[in-house]
């Protein structure tokens, strides 16, 4: 058994809609409900072998960083973390139509929506087997998702983080852009600094590396990629602090 934090990103839980695909009503689809469902099975069965799990969604299939003369940072870190918490709340819906119990937390209050984060509920429910979602990052401007999930993962003494992404780990360029890019199959979080490889923010590698923190990176697309990552049996990259 292992204490896991699952990261998933807005794009991800979007999943082929790319803000011109609309519902019935004319409004742009800002979910996949096929991807999530896909999720929240392995999940499940990541739930039924005894895995404790917490989640942290990106925002960006609503919401992308914005800057400049019409809104001010704060402001569009602010509408960011509304996305997370918009976000988390539908994931954990489909979460218990899977047979799960879920509870979503928030570093601020949200009226009856969520639960303020408590390191220590946190921790019980997790230990009940509750799937914890960690909305609203850190609740802070400017800290990225990836420091809300490394954070969280570091309060609640979870085992490992699993990244999924749009793609399978760390390469040392764009593979979109250079088809003889290499990827990694491990790393430290040493190497990830002085190559700056950019598989995520430089305050979340430094905040993993403290804490020795494992992280494992995939391409969520992939069949049971949440199941093999966690199982280390994957297509990705594990990031530690040696190797």
């Amino acid at each position: 058994m292992s204490r896991i934090i699952l990261k998933l990103s807005g794009e991800a839980l979007a999943g082929e809609n790319d803000g011109s695909v609309r519902n019935a009503r004319g409004a742009v689809k800002l979910y996949d409900e096929a991807v999530i469902a896909g999720i929240a099975a392995q999940v499940k069965k990541l739930h039924d072998a005894g895995h404790q799990i917490g989640v942290v969604t990106g925002g960006g299939n609503i919401w992308r960083g914005r800057t400049g003369d019409e809104i001010h940072r704060v402001k569009s870190d602010q509408i960011g973390m509304l996305a997370t918490v918009m976000n988390c709340l539908y994931v954990s819906e489909i979460f218990r139509g899977a047979g799960l119990r879920t509870e979503v937390m928030t570093p601020f209050v949200c009226g009856a929506f969520t639960e303020l984060f408590s390191r220590d509920r946190a921790v019980r429910c997790l230990e009940e087997g509750t799937v914890v979602f960690f909305a609203g990052g850190t609740g802070h401007p400017y800290f990225s998702t990836d420091t809300g999930i490394v954070l969280r993962a570091v309060e609640v003494d979870a085992d490992m983080i699993l990244m999924a992404k749009n793609v399978d780990g760390v390469y040392d360029s764009d593979p979109a852009k250079n088809p003889a890019a290499k990827r990694y199959d491990r790393l430290t979080y040493e190497e990830v600094v002085e190559q700056n490889l950019q598989a995520i923010d430089m305050t979340s590698t430094v905040l993993a590396r403290e804490n020795n923190m494992e992280m494992r990176i995939f391409a969520l697309q992939e069949e049971n990629s949440i199941i093999h990552a966690a199982e280390g049996s994957f297509t990705g990259t594990t990031i530690t602090t040696r190797k």
